[in-house]
């Protein structure tokens, strides 16, 4: 039972605990509310013989049991479905994000920040809500009914089966429309989504937006896109409770049929009157909390797009391997690599070269020719599909992502940054450095010159991702982060791509002291920038076209002689 739950609600094992503990204590609470319904029939049957005086203690200590049982099982469903359900909410999202940390980055590159952050944020919401209002009360009224339907067919079976024809049929109809509810979910998730995530892009680009005088375009089509989020979710709303409406419609025909078939049997002398007020009673009761039921059912049914998005992020295989490095050096060796995404698209076949620890080496070639799907399969940001890499002798796709990242230090060409000052996010690259050390390895990279300057120093907020900073500063504070860090193995994705002159000058400087006796893999656009490589790696169409010392490859006069004319020629580039 708690692993169905665990599966169809993606719950922890705790989560699936409560939601089993909240069904039980639902469905004492439903039974503890039918108890005055008998107390009520004792008295009516004592009425009726003229001795309620002799039972007028048991009615009033009765009275009083039944209102302190009611209070007693209503505080134990809150807690074990409320309060229980809060936290598992807080579970769920850390298991999320937990997941997420361990998943292969290749996962990432087919799902958008919107869609990632609706499944941690709006889906959790969704199921915390299914989880506390509708799972475990279903659960009990369902349990609790057939608990009571089975002491109606004690007291008359014909009135009872008169009374309960309806609970099967009125499920059903919810059942059944299970598929309609389903595609209606997941086309309003999707249509959610698409919005979220124009609203996002928007924001992000309203810079480019304003300069080139599309805001106005932009946002009638992301008005489309908000209108449409408010038709398909009055769409959706119509669809779930047409169903809704049609099942508790034939609930209420359980009284009907029950009042029918009472008075036929009373006319005929079948029953008696005491039984038949006794069913009245009971049927006026038994349907209230099945109608809630039934709205739940609908309401569960409408969260499978949500879960199938939650568990898709918990079903995915994570990168796993030893904790222990036995790298022997830093050389990193790529053996006859090949890796192609998950739709087939190969990006690298059959790469082969080895980047020596205390050289340079750098990669370089035409744009799509695999140079940063390299340097991320390098550090297993990704997993490759054949072939080999190791660090050392040591096969990287043994050994557990986070351990390996011990070796690496990182530059990439997007720098990251978050809302903290300056200190902090240096410290990133060393979570105990002092704060001395956070300033030496901000001088290596000239971090000093613009943090001096600040109101705040090195405490200075930066703005969301580096706002308030400029490129060349952003790039910076990223450069620093990997000094600090002073890994054995540095990746640098065009580092200085966003330097001016005089600061590159300066960066490339530190970065030479930096690099003394380490294993260096350089991304580079610029020629220049690789001119004391000790080797280069030309990619072009996913392979390895040429390799060598830059003046070899010069005197091959092949794609990297061709690149490096071509960019020297544009430097000659002016104005006419």
């Amino acid at each position: 039972m708690k692993n169905w739950l665990k599966r169809r609600f993606a719950l922890s094992d705790k989560g699936a605990a409560d939601t089993v503990k909240g069904s039980l204590e639902t469905a004492l609470q439903n039974i503890a509310l039918m108890l005055p319904v008998g107390l009520l029939y004792l008295l009516i049957r004592n009425l009726m013989q003229d001795d309620v005086q002799v039972y007028k203690p048991v009615y009033i200590i009765g009275s009083v049991i039944c209102c302190i049982l009611i209070l007693l099982t209503t505080y134990l469903q809150y807690n074990s479905t409320f309060l229980a359900t809060y936290v598992e909410t807080g579970i769920r999202r850390i298991t999320l994000a937990e997941k997420l940390r361990r998943i292969p980055l290749s996962f990432f590159g087919k799902k958008d920040l919107a869609d990632l952050t609706a499944s941690i944020m709006n889906d959790c919401t969704v199921l915390e809500q299914s989880q506390s209002h509708f799972v475990a009360p279903l659960i009990g009224s369902m349990i609790s009914t057939v608990l009571i339907a089975l002491s109606l067919l004690f007291f008359d079976r014909r009135m009872a089966l008169a009374a309960l024809w309806v609970l099967p049929v009125s499920f059903a109809v919810i059942a059944f429309s299970s598929g309609v509810q389903k595609q209606l979910s997941r086309k309003a998730a999707q249509t959610k989504i698409e919005c979220e995530d124009s609203i996002q892009e928007c924001i992000e680009a309203m810079n480019d937006l304003r300069s080139n005088n599309a805001e106005a375009d932009y946002l009638k089509g992301l008005e489309k896109k908000i209108r449409a989020v408010e038709h398909r979710s009055v769409i959706t709303e119509f669809g779930t409770a047409s169903f809704v409406a049609l099942a508790n419609l034939i609930l209420k025909f359980g009284i009907a049929t029950t009042v029918l078939t009472g008075s036929s049997l009373l006319i005929q002398g079948r029953t008696d009157l005491l039984t038949f007020f006794m069913f009245l009673i009971v049927v006026s009761r038994l349907y209230d909390p099945l109608e809630g039921a039934l709205q739940n059912l609908a309401a569960i049914i409408s969260t499978n797009t949500n879960i199938d998005r939650m568990n898709e992020i918990l079903d995915h295989p994570v990168q796993t391997g030893s904790d222990t490095l036995t790298n022997q050096g830093c050389d990193i060796c790529f053996s006859h690599v090949g890796f192609a995404y998950e739709n087939g698209e190969t990006v690298l076949d059959d790469v082969s070269f080895t980047a020596k620890q205390g050289e340079v080496t750098a990669l370089v070639g035409p744009s799509g020719g695999g140079k940063t799907t390299v340097s991320r399969l390098a550090a297993r940001f990704w997993d490759i599909t054949k072939g080999k890499i190791t660090v050392g002798g040591m096969d990287i796709a043994k050994t557990d992502p986070e351990a390996l990242m011990s070796l690496y230090a990182i530059v990439f060409q997007d720098v990251t940054l978050f809302n903290n000052t300056i200190m902090e996010n240096i410290r990133i690259g060393k979570p105990d450095a002092t704060d001395e050390e956070v300033i030496a390895a901000a001088k290596l990279a000239n971090v000093d010159d613009f943090a001096e300057k600040l109101p705040e120093k090195w405490n200075s907020l930066i703005g969301e991702n580096g706002c308030a900073l400029s490129g060349g500063e952003r790039q910076r504070i990223s450069i620093a982060r990997a000094f600090l860090k002073n890994a054995p193995i540095i990746l640098l994705d065009e580092a200085t791509a966003s330097l001016d002159v005089e600061n590159e000058t300066l960066i490339q400087s530190a970065l030479s002291r930096l690099i003394a006796n380490k294993t260096v893999l350089v991304i580079a656009h610029r020629m220049r920038t690789v001119a004391g490589a000790d080797q280069v790696i030309v990619l072009s169409g996913g392979k390895v076209a040429e390799a060598g010392t830059p003046a070899a490859l010069m005197q091959q006069n092949g794609i990297f002689a061709h690149m490096t004319r071509l960019q020297t020629e544009s430097t000659e580039w002016a104005l006419d």
